[in-house]
């Protein structure tokens, strides 16, 4: 194994007792968190080392360096499972339906409609994840949800957006801020889980079971509040150095 993948492999294996102990902490279970490996900016040589050492997720920012890696990679292992993490332009909508992956980052009732024009196209609905912005900070995309008249305002919004016949709704994803304690992002996190119960009341007959929240920084915090979902990229692949 070279340096890369030396690297990797001890960083998994904090990344992973870390996940344990906050699923221990909140009375979960190892199987109900998801660890995706944000592959953006990172080589080919990179993620085919994170698939050796048995990672299976991979989060990318932008379509056109998944499109570009996706060919090199499954030529070499076997196919992993692919996400959209980062913003989409609604330009590019018909290219990420077309990639048939699941979509975190629907932060607008206007690019859910076009994605839903797309899955019409193709014929196939698009998996997607609705994006939240419960922290209020104006640099972060989502539907807003900081105060209860927003809240009330999303629900109403997913009232068009449920409905939408090609669009697969799975569940919520939200970003904390960065902050300099992960202590302080926990009531983000709690706050997405407090919206997505609100989701599942008002519309019982749609998939609420994904929460996407918790980076690097803060994944063990959004572990204890609910997510199912946990996206880490620097942890992962940067060296650690202790001492």
């Amino acid at each position: 194994m070279d340096a890369s993948g030396s690297t990797i492999a001890a960083n998994l294996a904090r990344i992973e007792l870390t996940i344990l102990e906050a699923c221990r902490r909140s009375g979960r279970r190892r199987e109900e968190v998801q660890l995706i490996a944000v592959s953006k900016g990172r080589s080919v040589e990179e993620i085919l080392a994170a698939l050796a050492c048995g990672l299976h997720q991979l989060g990318e920012n932008r379509i056109e360096e998944l499109e570009a890696k996706r060919p090199l990679v499954e030529q070499c292992a076997a196919a992993p499972v692919w996400h959209m993490i980062g913003h989409v332009q609604s330009r590019k909508a018909a290219r990420v339906a077309a990639a048939g992956i699941l979509v975190h980052s629907v932060d607008s009732v206007r690019l859910a409609e076009r994605l839903d024009r797309q899955g019409a196209e193709l014929g196939q609905a698009v998996r997607v994840l609705l994006q939240v912005n419960v922290s209020g900070e104006a640099s972060k995309q989502g539907l807003d949800a900081a105060t209860p008249a927003e809240i009330q305002q999303l629900l109403s919004d997913l009232d068009r957006v449920v409905a939408l016949p090609h669009l697969q709704i799975e569940g919520l994803m939200t970003m904390a801020p960065q902050v300099p304690d992960p202590e302080l992002a926990r009531p983000v996190f709690a706050g997405l889980r407090e919206v997505r119960d609100l989701c599942q009341e008002r519309y019982p007959h749609t998939r609420w079971d994904t929460l996407s929240m918790g980076m690097s920084a803060d994944y063990a915090i959004a572990i204890e509040e609910g997510a199912t979902c946990v996206r880490v990229g620097r942890a992962l692949f940067e060296p650690i150095w202790e001492g």
